[in-house]
């Protein structure tokens, strides 16, 4: 008892510590900056920003950011080179980074790491990437291709290493480059984290994450708006209920947190890898998914014995839409009733197992029109809507 008499205070006066709103007297405690003026990515504690900022502003030189030619904020890593800064969280303690060539794919092949600096990255699945002749690009399935890693004899794509036993099987001159670990992205940006220093709880509150003093690396939270200052009961009181009440709810929540936390940990793994890896292509890019029609029903669909003469009742349709080659005679294609376009049987019976809509009008079994997003290419809109 006598143990807990003596700890009690001490631990209550540690909280009053924590808890109470600090005045800035020495704190270095600087304006936020940005590279284009807009304050698009405001720069502030633990960041500087080099040339607007004085060094006390920042944590440590590895906060330090810069301003490229074109108004990039600009953050270098010791062992990966510069990268483009695209949003800062400074409540999440994240910022989110970007390639300053818009090839990302191209920097994690080349080992990029956050090593040596205070940034931690989160590596979520695996990748594989293939290196195709350009003649074997005509139908992928399952695959995206990676423009920027490509070149004008072969083509480069890309899949989720989980995926690979669902996909099309591929060209014998296909062959796998890489299996990479790959970054946790989304529409073309990279998250890192920082642990130290820890502003989140200071910014949350609405105060000021500074150093206690040009020399002092201690870090402290100043500033902190006061809501408790009108009402009946004194401060010290208030503060003293707060107390009483917040840290049985905080201990709660944060253990309800960390649950919560985990569950949508392990449901973000799962589910997520097809969805942002589209991004690694290009941010503007979509995904539609349809399911595939069943064998009777393809067998269904009528076919036609090319003749001789190669003539269609439409004389346009003299090239398969898909494969991309001319129809010769005695050769079999199949029609979709529902809007009468022709193929050749084996290459829309494949597409159609796969798909259940016409490759050039979208239209499905029962005729209705699929709504596919519009700033998405036509190359694209045949890899995702595998």
């Amino acid at each position: 008892m006598a143990s807990f008499l003596v700890f009690f205070p001490t631990f209550f006066f540690l909280l009053l510590f924590f808890f109470l709103p600090r005045i800035a007297s020495n704190a270095i405690i600087c304006k936020p900056s940005s590279c284009d003026g807009n304050q698009n990515v405001p720069v502030q504690f633990p960041f500087r920003l080099k040339g607007s900022q004085a060094r006390a502003c920042g944590y440590d030189p590895g906060f330090d950011l810069s301003c490229d030619n074109k108004s990039r904020t600009i953050l270098r890593l010791p062992n990966s080179g510069d990268i483009v800064v695209k949003h800062i969280d400074y409540l999440d303690q994240s910022i989110y980074i970007a390639d300053p060539d818009n090839c990302f794919p191209r920097r994690i092949i080349q080992n990029f790491t956050a090593s040596g600096s205070p940034f931690q990255i989160d590596y979520l699945y695996s990748l594989t990437f293939f290196n195709c002749s350009s003649s074997n690009a005509a139908i992928m399935f399952g695959y995206l291709q990676v423009d920027c890693l490509s070149g004008d004899d072969y083509i480069v794509w890309v899949i989720p290493t989980d995926y690979l036993d669902q996909a099309s099987p591929l060209p014998v001159s296909c062959r796998a480059n890489w299996t990479e670990s790959f970054l946790s992205l989304r529409y073309g940006m990279v998250r890192l984290s920082w642990g130290e220093p820890r502003c989140g709880g200071c910014v949350a509150r609405g105060g000021d994450c500074a150093r206690e003093n040009a020399t002092s690396p201690d870090v402290g939270c100043f500033n902190v708006p006061s809501k408790l200052s009108n009402g009946g009961l004194p401060r010290s009181a208030k503060y003293g209920i707060i107390i009483g009440v917040g840290i049985p709810g905080l201990l709660c929540i944060i253990g309800l947190s960390c649950y919560l936390c985990g569950r949508i940990r392990v449901y973000r793994r799962r589910h997520q890898a097809n969805m942002e890896l589209t991004s690694i292509i290009s941010p503007q890019q979509q995904s539609v998914f349809a399911m595939g029609l069943d064998g009777p029903t393809i067998e269904s669909y009528p076919k036609t014995l090319l003749g001789e003469s190669r003539r269609l009742p439409k004389p346009s349709d003299n090239t398969c839409p898909i494969c991309l080659s001319e129809y010769q005679p005695k050769e079999e294609l199949r029609t979709i009733p529902e809007c009468n376009h022709y193929f050749h049987a084996n290459c829309i019976d494949e597409w159609l197992k796969l798909n259940g809509t016409c490759p050039l009008c979208r239209n499905s079994p029962d005729g209705s029109a699929l709504v596919t997003p519009s700033s998405t290419s036509s190359s694209s809109l045949s890899l995702a809507s595998l």
